[in-house]
């Protein structure tokens, strides 16, 4: 076939950000042999079918010289394997004959929990977001709408600035003593007190397992716990809309508070994130960060004429610059 470099595989429920598998792949030699996938979340799962497994709800691709000598050898390769179950599992096990290990990209998700996905997408790690799957399964990742209409609403965002969708960033608010986490073009959380980065960059476990079990054991991956004090629980505000501001060169998005959830009383003497009721997060597009060095962008709170009204900027950190209160 001609002028094709990359076979890349996923499910009838996966979602691809496109541009972002372009981009991942673009770090490798396709003239080599390349098997580029991702693991489950579940460890569970890993055991049962395999850790050096790609999870074709993920998503994965193979190298064309690659698919070349697995078309070889495949008929003959899956009759060697009538236990295993599905396409993926069969994959992996011909590319261990042909010898050719995983290279793994954390940005392609099998997502194999129940659930709410707040917790893993509000801490997305520092490597582009390339799939999405099993959103049938779990709540629309933004509240009060459907799936699709919830998957359309990111794609404002993707369409701005792909490179950078999901990305965390964490930044404090240094008169109100708040911890405050970014997820570009999806969700803001304003947290009371301080949280370290440490902290924040785990996933919280909004979800269940793929058994339905709040079982922290069962991930691939280190998690904490929801908190139950009704002064640590975070306010949620996402993504309402954005925009592109040609004159200044740079992305506005507003994020609106989750009314779905109440926030309990809490007695610390300290300003409540509850009188937030918008945040203005201000953003130019970077598509070439990722040919740089991984490194999570930095975030800081700007002057407000309202109290009301939170601004950010988030984008490259400066010289020295570092998160912390």
């Amino acid at each position: 076939m001609k002028d094709v470099r990359w076979f890349v595989m996923g499910d009838d429920d996966t979602v691809f950000i496109v541009d972002n598998v372009v981009r991942i792949l673009s770090k490798y030699d396709h003239r080599q042999f390349y098997y580029i996938g991702s693991s489950s979340e579940s460890h569970v799962q890993n055991i049962y079918f395999s850790y050096a497994m790609a999870y074709g709800g993920g998503g994965f691709a193979i190298s064309y010289p690659l698919a070349e000598q697995l078309a070889k050898m495949q008929d003959q390769c899956i009759q060697r394997y009538p236990g295993l179950y599905g396409s993926d599992d069969r994959i992996q096990a011909c590319m261990a004959e042909l010898g050719v290990p995983l290279t793994r990209e954390p940005g392609f998700h099998q997502y194999d929990v129940y659930g709410d996905l707040l917790g893993l997408l509000g801490a997305h790690p520092i490597t582009p977001l390339v799939s999405l799957h099993h959103l049938d399964v779990v709540e629309p990742i933004f509240p009060r709408t459907t799936r699709v209409k919830a998957l359309q609403h990111l794609m404002q965002s993707i369409r701005l600035d792909s490179a950078n969708i999901m990305q965390q960033s964490i930044c404090y608010d240094k008169k109100r003593y708040w911890s405050i986490s970014v997820s570009w073009g999806y969700v803001v959380q304003i947290l009371r007190g301080v949280i370290s980065p440490r902290e924040l960059e785990m996933p919280t476990r909004t979800f269940l397992n793929w058994y339905r079990k709040a079982d922290y054991t069962a991930y691939a991956f280190n998690t904490r716990p929801v908190t139950k004090h009704p002064c640590q629980k975070p306010f949620v505000f996402y993504m309402r809309v954005s925009r592109y501001d040609r004159s200044k060169k740079q992305i506005i998005g507003v994020y609106s508070p989750n009314q779905k959830s109440r926030n309990p009383t809490c007695r610390w003497k300290m300003d409540s994130p509850e009188k937030i009721d918008s945040i203005v997060v201000l953003k130019r597009p970077d598509p070439q960060r990722w040919q740089k060095s991984p490194r999570r962008d930095c975030c800081r709170v700007l002057p407000s004429q309202k109290r009301s009204t939170m601004y950010l900027w988030v984008g490259n950190c400066r010289n020295g610059e570092i998160s912390q209160l």
